[in-house]
């Protein structure tokens, strides 16, 4: 559009409506310059789309419109049908024709001990026919009270759709007239009327409404919709529930796991490798955390924060140290310091020169971000199928389930880090002769160190959510003991395990981020 287009006066105004709406341009024409002109409320009413609802959205390409008002109305219909046709007894009805039967096979089983001579089970049965006749009749009063809820329920759904005719009117103006304002800032947002948007709104209503209306307000919908299609919709295609094929399923399913052991058998002395280095750095962190007098760690660890985060940090280390050693949980936390540590160093390592990569190269990101959402959005304790099925239980397994499933932050968040340089002054540095390496150690990665140090605290935060996830295979440490307190519901141990979880990893965290913090006051 030119900038003439723009402009605000009354007749620009009228001739960009006329260009907008292209049918029945003075109404709304006189409608737009009404909403425009007044401040607050505006009362606009448009009998078509009251009349036509969702239809008229379609109609208009308004289809914020047409979805909100074709879901609301559906609800309004939903209730009108179940108070005109619907069966709402249907359920306590069959349970207590079921209940009738079951009370008169009962009193027959009597009858029948009765005459051959045994009252005292015939008694035992007439008792049993009793307790179920008490029950039968609950049911049945549940089935009357249901049927009788119908007219409520139909004066209900004809007040809802009334509400909702309302609204359709009264908001319709409104709704097209920002579509109008959309339209003028960006020309592709759809104008005037559209037949086969119609047509395409039209096909959408029957392919929802009818199905929905029939699953909700008629008993047993498979089996009526199948007599209808010759079994074809309801039975050969149920709308109930889906149609599932287990036999597909189960050959699938044996595939994955002839899959599974051709790795493990193939590959086995590559995982072992991997398992036997990881084992090797957990049992040199394990000597130094456990073997070592508790008291000389706490020293060095405190000291460590001291000198890294400084004394605010360094008192808040000291003490939840003294609530692990006090508390008896040292040991253990000390090999979930292990894991927690182990993990995230191996994610960090890993995780920031791919990000760094993926920040410089577009198309080298776009082939990971698929892997790194399967690896985020994968349920944790699907990661321990194949991890057990190649590294075996224990806590090296343990390591690489937290590495799979905490690495993704701390890759995309550096990569977000090093996109959010600016490009003048990677220019500028390379202007005054910077190579590649020092624009990147010099330039890049002090501006995108927040990022980056986000990305830390969020592997160590998620690294600490595998410690009891990982406990199922295998893995020691506090996520033991807050299984062990699941398993038995032992709430008291269960609280003070998570407790000392959260204090490790905030001990972790607190020394990274005020090393970096201090180092950032500092310059």
């Amino acid at each position: 559009m030119s900038d003439s287009g723009l402009e605000m006066g009354p007749r620009s105004l009228d001739s960009s409506v006329a260009e907008f709406v292209q049918e029945n341009e003075p109404y709304y024409s006189k409608q737009f310059s009404k909403i425009q002109g007044t401040n607050g409320f505006a009362f606009s009413w448009n009998s078509m789309a009251a009349l036509f609802g969702p239809l008229w959205g379609a109609f208009r390409g308004a289809w914020g419109f047409f979805w909100t008002f074709l879901v609301l109305e559906l609800f309004a219909l939903v209730q009108i049908g179940r108070g005109l046709w619907g069966d709402l007894g249907a359920d306590q009805i069959s349970r207590y024709e079921k209940m009738l039967a079951n009370i008169a096979r009962r009193e027959q089983q009597a009858a029948d001990l009765v005459a051959a001579g045994n009252q005292v089970e015939a008694d035992a049965k007439l008792k049993i026919a009793e307790n179920l006749k008490r029950v039968a009749l609950e049911v049945k009063e549940k089935a009357d009270l249901a049927s009788n809820e119908a007219f409520s329920i139909l004066i209900t759904g004809l007040a809802i759709f009334i509400v909702i005719k309302l609204l359709e009117g009264f908001l319709a103006n409104r709704t097209y007239e920002k579509q109008y304002l959309k339209w003028r800032a960006n020309s592709t947002v759809q104008s005037g009327v559209n037949k086969l948007s119609a047509v395409f709104g039209g096909l959408l209503l029957v392919a929802i409404w009818p199905l929905t209306l029939f699953r909700f307000t008629i008993a047993d919908p498979d089996a009526k919709l199948s007599a209808l299609t010759n079994g074809f919709i309801g039975g050969k295609i149920p709308i109930t529930e889906f149609p599932v094929n287990r036999e597909y399923f189960a050959v699938l399913a044996k595939k994955g796991d002839a899959g599974f052991d051709w790795l493990a058998i193939n590959f086995n002395h590559v995982f072992k490798g991997i398992t036997a280095g990881i084992r090797s750095v957990l049992d040199g962190l394990e000597v130094v955390l456990i073997d070592t007098p508790w008291p000389v760690v706490m020293i060095v660890i405190v000291v460590m924060a001291l000198r890294l985060a400084g004394p605010r940090v360094a008192i808040f280390t000291a003490a939840s140290l003294a609530y692990l050693a006090f508390m008896g949980l040292w040991e253990i936390s000390m090999i979930t310091v292990a894991l927690i540590g182990a993990g995230a160093a191996l994610c960090i390592i890993i995780g920031i020169p791919l990000g760094i990569w993926f920040g410089k190269s577009k198309r080298a990101y776009s082939f990971a971000e698929p892997v790194l959402d399967f690896m985020q959005t994968m349920p944790a304790f699907v990661y321990l199928i194949p991890i057990i099925a190649f590294f075996g239980t224990g806590k090296p397994p343990g390591v690489l389930a937290t590495l799979i499933f905490a690495m993704p932050p701390v890759i995309r968040l550096t990569a977000l880090g090093m996109r959010g340089v600016p490009e003048a002054t990677k220019e500028a540095a390379v202007a005054f002769g910077c190579s590649k390496w020092q624009l990147l150690t010099n330039v890049e990665l002090p501006l995108a160190m927040p990022s980056i140090m986000t990305g830390i605290n969020q592997t160590i935060l998620m690294s600490l959510s595998m410690v009891v996830i990982a406990s199922l295979i295998g893995a020691e440490g506090l996520g033991a003991l807050i299984l062990e307190a699941l398993q038995y519901a032992a709430k008291g141990q269960g609280l003070l395990g998570g407790l000392a979880i959260l204090l490790c990893a905030m001990v972790i965290d607190r020394i990274a981020q005020g090393m970096y913090r201090r180092k950032v006051d500092s310059a």
